[in-house]
């Protein structure tokens, strides 16, 4: 078992799992409210991490992925699919082997690991906070997004996927510090 498998494996499960739960309490009239993400409402934001997800299971096999706009809208139920999916995919340990077609194109396995479980954390605590839920993942996988999130972020703000940093203190749990260095406010409340 490759390090990144190891590290990254047992987190994108939690955090899926965590995903699948928050889609399925998901209410229809919750849809067209607010997340913390400013340019998705909750049904915006659904379908966004489901294609993403999608794509992200699709990374881990090392298929093709398809033409953009290729995908159709996502509900709530789907969504929990797409994260079970993605998890299942990124539990074999070749997914995080050698190259593979994700996002803007080819890229090494591993860092498409590392974008999924960015996009599972971020995105699902979105999800979260818009739907009143809580996004409980433990201290270990926290810290691996943490990580993931300290990596990707220079690069995410230079092309406005993350904003600036917010202040969080340093004794703060991993997950907060995750949205603080994304440029989300832990307290954030609609």
């Amino acid at each position: 078992m490759n390090t990144a498998h190891s590290t990254l494996q047992p987190a994108i499960r939690e955090c899926a799992d965590a995903v699948a739960l928050i889609a399925a309490h998901i209410q229809d009239e919750q849809l067209q409210g607010r997340t913390p993400c400013e340019k998705f409402t909750v049904a915006e934001l659904v379908d966004h991490l489901g294609l993403t997800l999608q794509s992200a299971a699709r990374a881990a096999r090392k298929e093709a992925q398809p033409a953009a706009g290729a995908g159709s809208a996502v509900s709530p139920q789907d969504l929990a699919d797409c994260a079970s999916l993605a998890a299942v995919a990124w539990s074999e340990g070749a997914a995080y082997e050698g190259t593979t077609e994700f996002g803007p194109g080819e890229m090494p396995a591993d860092f498409a690991a590392s974008i999924t479980l960015q996009e599972l954390v971020l995105h699902g605590w979105d999800l979260a906070r818009a739907t009143g839920q809580s996004f409980g993942v433990s201290e270990d996988a926290g810290q691996v997004a943490l990580g993931v999130v300290e990596q990707v972020a220079e690069r995410a703000r230079s092309n406005g996927s993350y904003g600036a940093p917010v202040p969080v203190p340093d004794d703060a749990p991993a997950l907060h510090r995750a949205l603080g260095a994304s440029g989300r406010n832990p307290g954030w409340n609609g």
